[in-house]
This record gives structure tokens, C-alpha cells and sequence, in this order.
């Protein structure tokens, strides 16, 4: 049966449809790496008051997700008497993306200590963004158990909060100079696909068992990856 706390997995040709969804995704990637010669480098927002307003819209869809996620874990405490989600076996490798603030720092020591510590802020936030974006666009419909008496809209109010928490973290990107697109970040990119469209042929389960959470763990990691890419110097 499952747990609270995690989705339904794919069967069928649902699991195929999304495996080969996924699989196409990764090639057009790994086509796009291939044919970019130069890293392109990302256009900075003008001024500060573009910045600052960037910050606060972040900060803002951060606290509408702890509201939204706040909202949901109260209904469905209500509605199924469940005290405690089960333990996340993904959260050591989901916390290791802080090593990502080290290395983006030691790529950018060059440009001074406040460039690299915010390189190495706004990379270590856009990490697991990489990964959860499409991550949630796949088990958003299938969450278990549903919240009644209306389980779309309570699937909203968790979900598009934190699709807005995915999408400004992926914008303070542009607040580093440092920050360019390469053929390695799409190659990485590419990877992270290819391994989400191997868990989809196995339909995409929790992470509970080996392949799955191998499946989920090496996806992560091949996301930190291609954060880490967006501040390697080449040209």
C-alpha cells in the first residue's frame, strides 16, 4: 500500500508514455550540447531595484509555500489522522547539495570573496530546484493520499506555491555575473532526464526500495552537477 507522503508509481502505458516522454527530453538536450559551441552567458536584471524586488519576490513565494504546505498538512491530518510522514531515505543525498556551495565558491575565488560567496548562494539554492521542477511536474497528479472533499485544489495549494519557489530560485541565477549556460550544463541536464526516463520504466515509485532510490539518488546528484556547471569557466 501507499504511504503517506508519497504517489502513486506508474503502470502501464502511463509508465511508458513518460519514460519515452523523458527519454526525448534528455536527446533534444544532449542534440541542444552539441551544438552549442560557446557558453552563453545569462542577461543580469538592470539595477538594484530589479535585484532587490527579485530577492523579495523569492522570500515571498518561500513563505506562500510554508503557508500552502501548512494548509495541506492540516487538512490532511483531519481528513486521515496521520501524525507523522514517513522518513524521507533521499534526504542525505538531497542534503549534500551544500557541497555544491564549495566548489562554486572555489571556481569563483578568483573574482573576489562576495562575487563567490554569492555565486555560491544562489547555485547551492538553484540545485534542487533543478531536479524538483520536473520532478514535481511528474508525481504532482499522483499524490497519496488525496485530501477531500477537493483533492485537485489542495494538490494546488502545495503545488503551485512551490512552483513559484522553483522558478524565482532558478531567476537569482541572474544576479551572478558568473552564471553562463555551456554544453556541459545541458549534457548534465541531459543525464538527469536519462535517468528520470530509467525510473519511469520502473514506474516511477518512492524511493523506498534499491532501484528506485539508486534511480532518484544519482538523478540529485546529476542535478547538483549541473549546477555546478553554470560557473565552470569555458568559453
Amino acid at each position: 500500500m501507499t504511504e503517506y507522503g508519497t504517489w502513486i508509481p506508474y503502470e502501464g502505458t502511463d509508465a511508458l508514455f513518460l519514460a519515452i516522454t523523458l527519454l526525448a527530453i534528455g536527446v533534444l538536450l544532449t542534440y541542444l550540447g552539441r551544438r552549442l559551441v560557446d557558453a552563453v552567458g545569462i542577461k543580469r536584471p538592470a539595477g538594484k531595484t530589479v535585484s532587490l524586488f527579485m530577492i523579495l519576490m523569492w522570500v515571498l513565494s518561500l513563505a506562500t509555500f510554508e503557508i500552502g504546505y501548512a494548509t495541506y498538512a492540516v487538512q490532511l491530518y483531519q481528513m486521515h489522522m496521520i501524525q507523522t510522514p514517513p522518513v524521507n531515505p533521499i534526504s542525505p543525498i538531497t542534503e549534500t547539495s551544500a557541497v555544491a556551495a564549495f566548489i562554486i565558491a572555489y571556481l569563483s575565488r578568483r573574482n573576489g570573496l562576495k562575487l563567490a560567496l554569492g555565486s555560491a548562494f544562489v547555485g547551492t539554492a538553484a540545485a534542487p530546484m533543478i531536479f524538483e521542477l520536473p520532478f514535481d511536474l511528474i508525481v504532482m497528479g499522483r499524490t497519496y493520499p488525496a485530501v477531500p472533499p477537493y483533492p485537485t485544489l489542495f494538490r494546488l495549494v502545495f503545488f503551485l506555491p512551490l512552483f513559484l519557489v522553483e522558478i524565482s530560485t532558478f531567476s537569482l541565477l541572474t544576479l551572478s555575473p558568473l552564471t553562463k549556460l555551456s554544453k556541459y550544463t545541458l549534457f548534465s541536464l541531459a543525464g538527469m532526464f536519462f535517468v528520470f526516463a530509467i525510473w519511469a520504466f520502473f514506474g516511477f515509485s518512492y524511493p523506498s526500495d534499491p532501484i528506485p532510490f539508486t534511480l532518484n539518488g544519482i538523478s540529485k546528484v546529476l542535478s547538483f552537477v549541473t549546477a555546478v556547471t553554470l560557473f565552470l569557466k569555458v568559453k
